[in-house]
């Protein structure tokens, strides 16, 4: 491990700080159906990360499916409008484990949080499981123009900081995240997916596990 002096933490959305893959896979997995598209977890694992427009491509992709750009759009609206309906119960209790015990003692220390995901309902779902008011810097999909893998969210989410690349831990769960971050110059973490535990610096199965008082 390198030796590094962090001032700031920058967090994905989901499987790091609430779990709504499910809820991604359900909507997304009514819309294949909806053109007989094979369309199981494993696909699912492929969208992690992604951005919305991104995901539907992949899964016509898979069905070998073309529609008109009036049709994909409806299809992003219809599948917002489904994962919306189905994560309107969420509430604090659907952190993962540690969230809020790494999110007070960041607090506790004077170390700002920022948010840095694709989701484009990420203010609305940190404000239902009542953690919005932890971050600093929110950066989400409908604020950037390149998705992850690029950089730009993170690159985005340092610079509302104020701080550079290197003086920053970032939280992942997923492939196109954590290249994001290694290539925007960022010590990252991979959360809970051991698929990409090689690709990141360090990796824990929850945030449990993660000791920031080795960091600051």
């Amino acid at each position: 491990m390198r030796n590094i002096k962090i001032k700031g933490l920058l967090f994905d959305l989901d499987g790091v700080l609430v779990s709504t893959e499910h809820n991604h896979f359900l909507a997304w997995k009514s819309i294949a159906d909806q053109y007989q598209i094979p369309f199981d977890e494993l696909d699912n694992e492929r969208l992690k990360g992604m951005s919305r427009v991104d995901s539907l491509k992949i899964i016509l992709q898979l069905g070998d499916v073309w529609i008109s750009e009036h049709e994909f759009n409806d299809l992003l609206h219809l599948k917002n409008e489904r994962y919306l309906n189905s994560i309107r119960q969420l509430s604090q209790k659907d952190l993962l484990p540690g969230v809020l015990a790494l999110l007070n003692q960041a607090r506790s220390k004077n170390i700002p949080c920022g948010l840095g995901s694709s989701s484009k309902n990420a203010k609305a779902i940190l404000s239902l499981v009542g953690i919005e008011s932890y971050f600093d810097v929110l950066i989400d999909g409908n604020m950037v123009e390149h998705p992850k893998p690029h950089p730009e969210v993170f690159l985005n989410g340092a610079k509302q900081l104020g701080l550079s690349p290197n003086q920053i831990i970032v939280f992942e769960d997923a492939e196109s995240g954590v290249k994001a971050a290694k290539d925007g110059g960022f010590y990252v973490f991979a959360v809970g997916n051991l698929h990409i535990q090689n690709s990141a610096d360090a990796f824990v199965s929850s945030l449990l596990e993660f000791n920031l008082d080795e960091y600051v």
